[in-house]
Order: C-alpha cells, then sequence, then structure tokens
C-alpha cells in the first residue's frame, strides 16, 4: 500500500522545514509527500525546492494563487496529483514521530477512515525547538516529562504508550469532537467518492467536520487514532474565524438534512 502524505502549509518555512525533517526520520519510507501550498510566497518555493535536493523522499510541490483561505481547494489539488492508494492528511506546523507513517499504516482498513490526535506546544517551546539546528525526536523524547511539568505540552502518556487497533476505536455516529484535519487519514477512493473536501467552505473552520461527515455519511467508519499517531503541533497565531460559524451552519445544514431523509424512511 504506497501512502501519500499531503502536507497543508501557508507561508511558515521554519516550521514546514522541521515537519519536512521528522517525514524524512520515518521507520517507514514507503511514502511519498505532496506540499499542499495555499499560496505561499516564492521563498517557500525556493526553501522547498532546495530541499528536495537532499530528501531520500518523493517531494511535489502543488500551489495555488492567494486569493484568502482555500485549505479545502489545495488539498483537492493535491489528492488529484497523489500517487498513493491512501491519504495522510497533515499540516505544515505539526511535527511527527518516527513511526508516525507505520503507525497510520497498522490502522489504516477497508470501509474506515482515520481521524489522529495532536499535542498542543506552547509559544515559549515552539520557539525553544525551533531555534535547534535541526529536528531530534530523542533529544524532544528525553525532556518529555519536563515540558509536561512546565506546561510547555498538553500530553505525555499519549507520547509514550502506544496501543493498537481494535473496536474500542470505532466510532457509532458522527461527533465534532477530535476531529483534527491537521492530522486525519482516508482511502484515495473514499475521498474521491464523495468529491474530496468542499472548496465551497473558505475561511478557517469546520471544512474537517464536513469531510469526517460525509466519508461516515457515505457509509465508511470513523477510527479513532488516538493513542497511535500523535502530532507534535507548533504553536501559532490564531486564525481568523469570521468564515467559522458560516462553515459550521453548513455542516448542520447537512447533518440535519441526512437526520430528516433517516425519519421519513
Amino acid at each position: 500500500m504506497k501512502i501519500s502524505v499531503i502536507v497543508a502549509t501557508y507561508n511558515r518555512m521554519d516550521a514546514l522545514n522541521f515537519v519536512l525533517q521528522s517525514l524524512e526520520q520515518q521507520t517507514d519510507a514507503d511514502f511519498e509527500i505532496i506540499i499542499a501550498d495555499d499560496g505561499s510566497k516564492e521563498e517557500t518555493r525556493d526553501f522547498i525546492n532546495q530541499f528536495k535536493k537532499s530528501s531520500k523522499q518523493a517531494i511535489r510541490h502543488v500551489w495555488q494563487e492567494d486569493l484568502g483561505f482555500r485549505l479545502s481547494k489545495i488539498r483537492n489539488l493535491a489528492s488529484a496529483q497523489a500517487k498513493g492508494e491512501y491519504l495522510v492528511f497533515l499540516d505544515g506546523d505539526c511535527i511527527v514521530q518516527p513511526d508516525f507513517v507505520s503507525q497510520h499504516r497498522s490502522l489504516a482498513e477497508e470501509g474506515y477512515f482515520v481521524t489522529g490526535s495532536r499535542a498542543l506546544l506552547s509559544a515559549d517551546l515552539t520557539q525553544q525547538i525551533l531555534s535547534w539546528a535541526h529536528w531530534d525526536f530523542d533529544r524532544f523524547l528525553s525532556h518529555l516529562l519536563i515540558y509536561r511539568l512546565s506546561s510547555g505540552i498538553n500530553k505525555y502518556w499519549p507520547l509514550k504508550i502506544k496501543l493498537g487497533d481494535g473496536h474500542w476505536r470505532h466510532y457509532k455516529k458522527f461527533v465534532w469532537r477530535r476531529i483534527k484535519g491537521c492530522n486525519m487519514a482516508c482511502w484515495r477512493k473514499d475521498a474521491l467518492t464523495i468529491d474530496g473536501f468542499d472548496e465551497g467552505m473558505t475561511g478557517w473552520g469546520h471544512e474537517d467536520a464536513d469531510f469526517v461527515f460525509r466519508l461516515q455519511n457515505n457509509g465508511l467508519i470513523r477510527k479513532s487514532g488516538s493513542w497511535s499517531t500523535e502530532v507534535l503541533h507548533l504553536h501559532h497565531q490564531i486564525s481568523d474565524q469570521s468564515n467559522a460559524a458560516e462553515n459550521a451552519r453548513r455542516v448542520r445544514e447537512k447533518i440535519l438534512a441526512k437526520t430528516t431523509q433517516s425519519s421519513k424512511v
């Protein structure tokens, strides 16, 4: 099974650099990287071209013009170029553990998709890590308890203990909780069946919930990736959330339509 890791980015080379470095250090190297760029400036393109020269992985850069926050569209454009059967969606400010790809591979199953999990890093710890000469997971892990006790990170045990697959991971119905588009995976054919992410949802917020709802509405079972796929989410400024309410309304409309339809059957 070939995996395509789709990394969304926008004008944040320092974080993207460490994310790509962490992908270089995977124990499972059978994957490609597609950088889904929502209109970054030329400096990002130059950085990616330079990084590709020494990378062990196949990397492609898919770019669209900066016309505002259009994450859904750039993810769809990147997915269209994916050669993998299985898509793992990742944000360009989420550093991954060395077993990230292998853990997603172990959870991949026909008829299912995975919503992963994250550990949040404080602004101070983010600045500290990005000041390192390069990403070093062993160095990070050796200080994890200190980071946790000093509130530099909001999780400890899920980064130390990995749990296997099982029915306990399955969601029986749609819930908004714990949907993180920064760490999510599905079969490419399943994403194509529902026409990918809803490009009508622009601006920050809830395009991931909409994607999850429509996958479940199409008969797929959501599987939790917690205690298995945690990513390290670097701190960033809060995005413009002016479209969030409208995006949430669109999702609720689809849920209501499904509920109404089911009640008539």
